[in-house]
């Protein structure tokens, strides 16, 4: 039994996460007409309405609320503007939103750190003109070279409804969400154990990326680290005998393909149990450090403040010890022998920008991620001939489907037996975890003694198969020569097939590692005329997939940083960027790759 928290987790992390700044501006005009006092009211209603949206739906990784701050006063004059940047300055504000229902002085009235990411609503009455504001302070923050979205509901409201429209909510939320990520990744790291891993371009680390675009720092460590620490019993002695413990009992050994003449005695097997545990426990010290390591070791208590990293493993590594499957597995998982817990990004491979997707992925929902291959284009053609069987739908929806599979990274929430409460599988929260889903999602998955033509070190690789047909969105991170950095997406839906079809499909790959199948949405344009189209388009190797459709929050997420998306499958009207992406051209994406161009990097 787990004992079930009654507060959310503590950071692992340094440093406050961000806090949003709700800024109401007002006309700033007096006299004996008192315009700027008969506004007050309404001005304050908006800002207050704002501020419980955010805390009401929008949480931090740990599970905690946002914090949001409000200026002391509505902000009508420069000295008003002054105080509110001074008060969000002492509060650690990095996200602003401001909100008025009439007309402001623009120049006067608007946020002019470079470093926040800034909002405007403009209430949408005819009683006072929020719009012409809206317009004006976002032509001056073009003007300036501030990106600001601009928020404006479609319907006219009247002076008195206190209410937020519904297309205003979704904006604000998509800001806020998107928003919240990129602030959260400032001022972390992202842990590289080991270097490049068999001449994967994604492996090769750019520390610039990672500096002017995401506002990180870089940590290497050498993967001798871990042996190290093993040798010389740098680690907690009591987590790593509780770990191996519920590892005993919760992860239960599969089959071994391998022929006798490679595969490993049983003695052998259990050492390479005790192994994996405790180079687990290791990791998790690597990235955030632990108090509670033996005397001594004061330096290794610290940690790397790492937000994502990940393990080369390939070839030096496991070609002589055990593979990283089961740490990998586990760590992207939302639970472990410590109960539910929130998950941490692990890269297989070192892919370092698949890895910066799951970090993406992982702030914008919540939920863990799943690291796969993009390894196969089953068309329904190729499916009837191997199996018999005519694909049903969202597979011939899709004109088939790709099958999602690596050497055992996925989270095991992938497996879809966590339900809701109407039965369907997702992926959730930590904190929203039962011990009826942690106990489903371990029944569901084996530990196969690893592939030795792969790992010839040995290790075990998580198996099992995603049963449940969940709405999921694969993601792609990129550099380019002489562009920069890229981002493709694909929303669509993991595939339920048959049991005996999937066995078949699945032998022809590798079966002792865990099975995705899943379908694009389909558009009729671009790459998403096919499931054929998308597999074909895909800019790596590897695919970064994260429940439900964020498609739209991870384009705004993406033009915060500056790294404009070159495939997707958003409906047009949901795509949200700054104002002044708008004066960059009439087509969509061009507009984002010349403003991009335009502005460059958010840390440069």
């Amino acid at each position: 039994m787990y004992r079930r928290k009654n507060v959310m987790s503590k950071s692992r992390l340094i440093g406050d996460y961000p806090v949003i700044g709700i800024r109401p501006t007002i006309d700033g005009r007096r006299g004996p007409l008192q315009v700027r006092e008969s506004l007050e009211e309404q001005t304050m209603h908006m800002a207050k309405a704002v501020s419980n949206l955010f805390t009401t739906h929008l949480k931090y990784s740990n599970g905690e609320p946002v914090k949001v701050v409000m200026a002391d006063t509505t902000i009508g004059r420069v000295a008003e503007a002054a105080a509110c940047a001074a008060k969000f300055k002492k509060e650690g504000v990095d996200i602003t939103v401001t909100v008025t229902p009439c007309w402001c002085y623009g120049s006067e009235t608007m946020d002019m750190d470079p470093m926040t990411i800034k909002g405007v609503w403009g209430f949408n009455g005819t009683e006072r003109p929020g719009a012409v504001y809206l317009a004006a302070v976002l032509a001056g923050y073009a003007q300036k070279g501030l990106p600001a979205f601009g928020i404006y509901g479609q319907d006219v409201k009247s002076a008195t409804d206190t209410s937020i429209p519904q297309d205003v909510k979704e904006k604000l939320l998509r800001f806020g969400r998107a928003a919240i990520a990129v602030a959260t990744m400032r001022g972390k790291s992202y842990l590289q154990i080991g270097s490049i891993c068999m001449g994967i371009a994604g492996s090769i680390i750019n520390p610039d990326f990672f500096e002017e675009y995401l506002g990180m720092r870089v940590e290497s460590v050498d993967e001798v680290e871990i042996i190290r620490r093993m040798t010389q019993n740098i680690y907690n002695e009591e987590v790593y005998q509780k770990a191996l413990t519920w590892t005993k009992k919760n992860c239960p050994e599969g089959f071994d393909k391998n022929p006798s003449s490679v595969g490993k005695t049983r003695e052998e097997k259990d050492k390479d149990w005790e192994f994996v545990v405790k180079m687990m426990c290791i990791i998790k010290d690597l990235y955030n450090g632990n108090p509670n390591l033996p005397t001594g070791c004061q330096e290794e208590m610290v940690g790397h403040n790492a937000i994502a990293g990940g393990f080369q493993g390939q070839r030096q590594w496991t070609d002589f010890y055990p593979n990283c499957d089961f740490a990998e597995s586990l760590l992207n998982a939302s639970f472990d022998w410590e109960g539910p817990r929130e998950p941490y990004v692990l890269a297989t491979e070192n892919d370092t920008l698949n890895a910066v997707c799951m970090v993406f992925g992982k702030l914008l929902t919540n939920t863990p991620q799943i690291f796969a291959d993009v390894r196969t284009y089953w068309s329904p053609t190729a499916v009837k001939e191997a199996t018999g069987y005519t694909l049903e739908g969202m597979a011939k929806e899709s004109d088939g489907f790709l099958h999602l599979i690596n050497s055992g990274a996925a989270c095991i929430d992938a497996c879809g037996e966590m339900k809701d409460k109407n039965g369907r599988g997702v992926m959730k929260p930590f904190w929203e975890i039962t011990e009826q889903d942690m106990e489903a999602c371990l029944k569901a998955t084996q530990w196969c003694p690893a592939d030795g033509g792969y790992f010839r070190g040995g290790g075990f690789s998580s198996r099992f198969i995603t049963r449940s047909e969940m709405p999921v969105t694969m993601m792609r991170l990129n550099l380019v020569k002489n562009l920069g950095p890229v981002m493709q997406l694909a929303e669509g839906y993991t595939v339920c097939l048959p049991d005996d079809v999937s066995d078949i499909l699945w032998k022809r790959t590798d079966y002792t590692w865990p099975c995705t199948w899943f379908s694009p949405r389909l558009t009729g344009k671009g790459a998403f005329t096919s499931a054929y189209e998308v597999m074909n388009q895909w800019g790596a190797n590897h695919g970064a997939i994260t429940y439900g459709h964020v498609g739209a929050d991870l384009i705004t997420l993406c033009s915060m940083l500056r790294i404009p998306v070159c495939m997707h499958n958003v409906a047009e009207h949901m795509i949200f960027r700054p104002a002044s992406w708008n004066a960059f051209g009439m087509d969509k994406e061009g507009q984002d790759y010349r403003a991009c161009a335009a502005y460059g990097p958010l840390y440069q």
